[in-house]
């Protein structure tokens, strides 16, 4: 049973991780080539992905955790993702 101290900590705990920043990426697909490939790219060359155009992205936390997914818009200039969907601890990370 819960007392009201260990619900005060709890509140300062979250507070003070909610202050905390992170990384956040948004990963469009991969793949693999190797060294060889790589080392011919020259401008212009196109490197293919393994998802389709218009394809939900990833949304991931510090280079490791997808924790949603998303649609790709733009912001004025700049690009922005509208969620489309939160990733539960049951879906498969990376």
């Amino acid at each position: 049973m819960s007392t009201d101290v260990d619900v005060d900590r709890m509140a300062v705990r979250e507070a003070q991780f909610r202050s905390v920043t992170v990384e956040v990426s948004v990963w469009i697909g991969k793949t693999r080539r190797s060294f060889g490939d790589l080392a011919r790219l020259r401008p212009g060359d196109v490197i293919e992905l393994d998802r389709a155009v218009g394809a939900p992205v990833d949304i991931v936390l510090n280079r490791e955790v997808v924790i949603a997914r998303g649609e790709v818009v733009d912001v004025g200039d700049e690009y922005g993702v509208r969620i489309t969907e939160i990733v539960g601890d049951e879906a498969e990370q990376g």
